[in-house]
C-alpha cells in the first residue's frame, strides 16, 4: 500500500491530500476557494484551514494569500487528480465488481483512494476496461492527469420546458444517492422540467411519466445537459 506522498525532503500527508482534493473540486478546476468554503467542506475552523492552506503554500502546491482565497499550483493540480482518478476508479471497482449500491462506494473510496500502489491502480483501471466514469457519472481522470470537462448545468438552473440529460450526481450524500436512486434519477435518464415555482421553491420534473418535486438544495446536487 502506499503510505504518505514524498516531494523533495517534505512528506505530503493524507491531510494534505484531502485538502488538495476539496480544492480542487470546489474550485471547478479554475475558480479561487475561500478560506470559509473550504472550512465547510473539510468540516473545520477556518483558523485550521488557515494553518494548512501556510502548509501547502510553502511547498508550492497552492497560492494562497490571506483574503484572496487560494488555488492550485501545476504540481498540486497533478496531486490532487492523482486522489480523484484514486478515488472515482475504486468507486467503480466497489459498484462494478463487488456489488456495492452506489450511496456506500463513496465513504470506501474516502478511506482507500490515499493507500493503494500505482500498479493496482493500473489493474483496476485494466479490469474494468478503462472506464471514463465513475458511478455517480464524474470524469475520471486520466493516467496523465486529464480530465474531460462538458457544458454542464445544475438541473436548478435549467428552465421550464427543458429537456436535459443527467449527467452526474454529487456522491457526497448517502440519504440523496439512495432518493434519488429510489425516483429513478440516475446517470444518463432524461427529464423533463415542467414547472419552477417562483421565489426559490421548488422544481417540477418528469421521469419516465412519473412526476416529482424537488427542492433547490436537491437540483443544484446534479449536473445536467441540455439537449
Amino acid at each position: 500500500m502506499r503510505g504518505d506522498r514524498a516531494k523533495g525532503d517534505a512528506v505530503i500527508s493524507h491531510a494534505m491530500e484531502d485538502y488538495l482534493k476539496a480544492i480542487y473540486e470546489l474550485s471547478a478546476g479554475s475558480d479561487r476557494v475561500t478560506t470559509s468554503k473550504l472550512a465547510e467542506r473539510m468540516a473545520c475552523t477556518p483558523a485550521s484551514v488557515t494553518n494548512m492552506l501556510q502548509k501547502l503554500s510553502s511547498l508550492r502546491l497552492v497560492e494562497y494569500a490571506p483574503y484572496r482565497g487560494v488555488t492550485l499550483t501545476a504540481t498540486g493540480t497533478k496531486i490532487a487528480l492523482e486522489v480523484v482518478r484514486h478515488h472515482r476508479l475504486i468507486e467503480l471497482y466497489l459498484a462494478e465488481v463487488l456489488g456495492y449500491s452506489w450511496d456506500r462506494v463513496h465513504d470506501e473510496a474516502e478511506l482507500l483512494e490515499h493507500v493503494i500502489s500505482e500498479e493496482f491502480e493500473e489493474k483496476i483501471d485494466r479490469a474494468l476496461g478503462y472506464p471514463t466514469k465513475d458511478p455517480h457519472g464524474a470524469p475520471i481522470p486520466t493516467k496523465d492527469g486529464t480530465i474531460e470537462t462538458g457544458a454542464h448545468i445544475t438541473l436548478w438552473e435549467a428552465v421550464e420546458g427543458q429537456r436535459v440529460s443527467i449527467e452526474q450526481v454529487d456522491d457526497r450524500s448517502s440519504d440523496v444517492l439512495r432518493y434519488l436512486a429510489g425516483i429513478g434519477i440516475v446517470p444518463e435518464v432524461r427529464l423533463v422540467v415542467l414547472r419552477r415555482v417562483p421565489f426559490n421553491g421548488p422544481i417540477h420534473v418528469s421521469v419516465d411519466d412519473r412526476e416529482h418535486w424537488l427542492s433547490e438544495e436537491l437540483a443544484r446536487q446534479i449536473l445536467v445537459r441540455v439537449e
